[in-house]
């Protein structure tokens, strides 16, 4: 089987590295040629565009960061006229975005399945971020060994969409428990305790979360470099919030952590880390949340 692999960005680039350090023959391509370097290195071979790379390949995986830009590349896919093509998205899409495109596709002989990742990108340049795939059960199965590759942790959901709708609820969670964690470090801090100590007690308690163990220490470094922005958070609690209205759950924290990611956008731009959320908290009240023996990035 021969893979491609469009979109080598935070996440991405290192699935892509992932699938070829494991063996897999794979085509790269991105927007930004200088960040294919490192997958050619490891003996990827180059496209030249989505079409080109779709003519050389059996499956494409796409890592991307919007469902206008899926819908572009998808057009280029169809374009290379290749019937049997297998398109793997890996990006975040909404359940009626992934399901508009997989008709666009199945129509031009492309079989689909939708595969987004969640765990963050530390844990994707490891091998060991959670693929969650949504489709036809058969097709992922034929294409299960290179979801191993880059993710240790798989789950199959069912039909096209269903996976869409899980991560956009694990990504909602996760910003909430990111606005509660800002607020429970300040609490420490405004309350004389060591931070240090604090955010340790914290990961060892009925309190601890994913989130505080993670994006908790860039916060205490000041880095907030979790390679993730306000816009792409403010996408996704735009989709859980769809959810909420189609679904007939009312969302309110949902609700409350979107309005404070707007009020982030306006502050530090949609290209903010989107753990400067906190950094809202930080300025209002003048304290900056800040404690030796934390990582500016996680590795």
């Amino acid at each position: 089987m021969k893979y491609g692999y469009i979109g080598l960005g935070n996440l991405g680039g290192h699935l892509a590295a992932s699938l070829v350090q494991a063996g897999f023959e794979l085509t790269v391509y991105d927007k930004n040629p200088a960040l294919a370097e490192r997958h050619l290195a490891l003996g990827a071979k180059w496209a030249e565009s989505p079409t080109q790379l779709a003519r050389q390949v059996d499956a494409v995986f796409t890592c991307l960061p919007s469902p206008v830009v899926s819908a572009s590349v998808l057009q280029e896919l169809i374009a290379a006229n290749k019937s049997g093509l297998h398109w793997l998205e890996m990006s975040t899409l909404g359940r009626d975005d992934i399901q508009a495109l997989a008709q666009q596709a199945e129509a031009a002989s492309i079989q689909v399945l939708e595969s987004p990742v969640t765990g963050g990108v530390h844990l994707a340049a490891q091998g060991k971020i959670t693929v969650i795939v949504g489709g036809e059960q058969a097709l992922f199965e034929q294409h299960r060994p290179a979801f191993e590759a880059m993710g240790n942790r798989i789950f199959y959901m069912g039909a096209l969409g269903s996976a869409a709708i899980i991560k956009v609820i694990t990504n909602m969670l996760a910003f909430i428990h990111l606005l509660a964690d800002g607020e429970a470090l300040m609490l420490a801090k405004r309350g004389g305790l060591d931070l240090a100590q604090a955010w340790a007690v914290i990961q060892a308690s009925s309190g601890n979360s994913f989130v505080h163990e993670t994006e908790g220490q860039l916060i205490l470094n000041g880095s907030y470099d979790i390679a993730f922005t306000m816009d792409l958070a403010l996408k996704d609690l735009g989709f859980a919030l769809g959810f909420g209205r189609e679904f007939g759950v009312p969302l309110d924290l949902a609700g409350l952590t979107q309005q404070t990611f707007v009020k982030g956008k306006a502050a530090y731009g949609g290209q903010a880390q989107s753990t400067q959320i906190v950094k809202l908290l930080e300025d209002v009240l003048q304290t900056d949340l800040r404690a030796e023996g934390f990582p500016s990035r996680l590795e």
